[in-house]
């Protein structure tokens, strides 16, 4: 990459890197609490540092010079064409305006947390309707595109290429195969035993056990963290430095072994990443491909039998006896019980969708003004008992219960959705080429992360959703893979 170029990335990753810092501290309790404003203040200024130096007229003018003579390193070429898209999205927001903003999402976070430690979401409220109101007015300065409306433009922040009118069609498939199918299910629930998954288990055994975990599935803990959150998640600084958490309760031990295996298959994809694109625009990777990367670990590897076979004699001394009623049949059959719930990240497999749904479609109204934030509850309450027939009790196990919106992070939520359906569709092609069931019953995972490392992490965001997926599996987006994938192991595990 040429000097100039390579100057301006590694300035801009430094100022990502002192964010993710303190966006750790914050949210895993190393920071004092007191220190919240003082941050959000330097955070704020970090945003708009950031912000000038990618829209200032010498970046503008590097940018055109590269275009205009092309190297012919693919990486520099990419790099070049995401600084400039995002040039393009932002040069015309006023500085002041982009700092508020980001001020605004960081202080939006201790709201939110403090109001669902009440369960009161007429604490939020006020904040929520800033952050929509100031993501509205920040979207607005983006140019547009003829056919896409401000959600669409919410959307393809996260998640390139995909549309209100594709997701329409996606969710509109997922409802019409699979309520029938959750619908029977919530009828035979004596089916499946999983009393013990709520027996007391020491925190301290948990970690180990979680720990242990992480190492087996390849988290490299000479180049990672692992910590404690409200709201388990993965970061990073670079491919050297990835950094996740779990969160634990005495009473729910698979919680805490889901979400590590979750964030676990984040860490691989962020650690897996060629050193020629970490600390550069190109890093990480889109949203739905990453949450793909955490869906096929925690449920289509994670959950299944083979992973467990030589994993739950460890699994049982770590708990020294706790387990010793409970086979590996019975254990297996019972962490892939299926149950319509209210808390999306303990929900299963074949209603987790739902719960993305739901989200998504209020997000829709409060974009195009068909809603205002203090019906969101109501209305939130509502679509509960018509997709799931549950019900919440306080706004803390509802509408409360998601760290995203108090980041601004509207547009998100789908692509937890096409993450699962595109961890299908990459997980049939990748069984086609790698003897995935005996590398699990071996408790050998090297050629699975080699098969992804080679087709999907190495690349980060270099090729678009669209295209990596056509690489890799040969096809275009098919969530049929998804649907397919789910009938048959449920339909199986209830005798359906």
């Amino acid at each position: 990459m040429r000097e100039q170029l390579q100057n301006l990335v590694d300035r801009l990753a430094a100022y990502n890197a002192a964010t993710v810092v303190m966006d750790w501290d914050t949210s895993t309790g190393s920071a004092p609490e007191e220190a919240g404003e003082y941050t959000a203040k330097l955070l704020g200024i970090l945003a708009g540092e950031a912000f000038a130096l990618s829209t200032c007229d010498e970046t503008v003018s590097l940018l055109k010079d590269c275009m205009a003579e092309p190297s012919d390193d693919e990486i520099e070429q990419a790099v070049v064409k995401r600084l400039w898209e995002d040039y393009e999205k932002t040069h015309a927001i006023p500085q002041r305006e982009y700092q508020e903003f980001h001020e605004l999402t960081s202080k939006g976070m201790r709201v939110w947390e403090k109001a669902k430690g009440t369960k009161d979401f007429s604490l939020f409220a006020p904040t929520l309707g800033k952050l929509i109101e100031k993501a509205k007015k920040i979207k607005g300065y983006q140019p547009k595109k003829d056919g896409l409306t401000l959600y669409d433009l919410m959307l393809d922040e996260y998640e390139k290429g995909f549309t209100t009118a594709e997701l329409d069609r996606f969710f509109d498939g997922l409802k019409k195969e699979l309520m029938p199918l959750v619908k029977a299910i919530s009828e035979k629930q004596d089916e499946v035993r999983t009393d013990f998954l709520n027996r007391p288990c020491d925190v301290e055994s948990q970690k180990a056990f979680n720990r242990l975990l992480a190492e087996y599935l390849g988290f490299d803990l000479k180049r990672g963290v692992i910590a404690e959150s409200e709201h388990p998640f993965t970061t990073s600084l670079h491919n050297h430095d990835v950094r996740i958490t779990s969160h634990y309760d005495e009473n729910m031990v698979a919680s805490a072994i889901f979400s590590t295996i979750h964030e676990t298959g984040h860490a691989l994809f962020e650690q897996n990443n060629s050193d020629e694109i970490t600390m550069t625009p190109l890093s990480g990777g889109s949203c739905a491909v990453h949450e793909s990367q955490s869906r096929m670990f925690e449920n289509m590897i994670g959950r299944s039998e083979a992973f467990w076979e030589p994993l739950y004699p460890k699994f049982k001394e770590v708990f020294k006896g706790q387990f010793d009623d409970v086979s590996m049949e019975e254990f297996v059959r019972g962490i892939n019980a299926a149950a319509p719930s209210l808390i999306r990240t303990e929900s299963d497999e074949l209603t987790y969708c739902f719960h993305i749904m739901i989200r998504y479609e209020l997000e829709k109204m409060m974009f195009d003004g068909e809603v205002s934030v203090d019906e969101l509850p109501k209305l939130w309450n509502q679509k509960y008992q018509e997709y799931l027939g549950v019900e919440q009790e306080d706004d803390g196990e509802g509408i409360l219960q998601d760290v995203h919106w108090s980041g601004a992070m509207f547009g998100y939520f789908p692509s937890y959705a096409l993450g699962n359906a595109i961890a299908a569709q990459l997980y049939h092609a990748m069984d086609k080429n790698v003897d995935v069931e005996k590398a699990l019953r071996s408790g050998d995972l090297s050629p699975i992360r080699a098969y992804l490392r080679e087709h999907i992490h190495q690349y980060g965001t270099m090729r678009e959703t669209k295209k990596l997926l056509k690489d890799a599996t040969g096809e275009e987006f098919n969530p049929d893979y998804y649907i397919q994938y789910l009938k048959a192991k449920y339909s199986k595990l209830y005798r359906l």
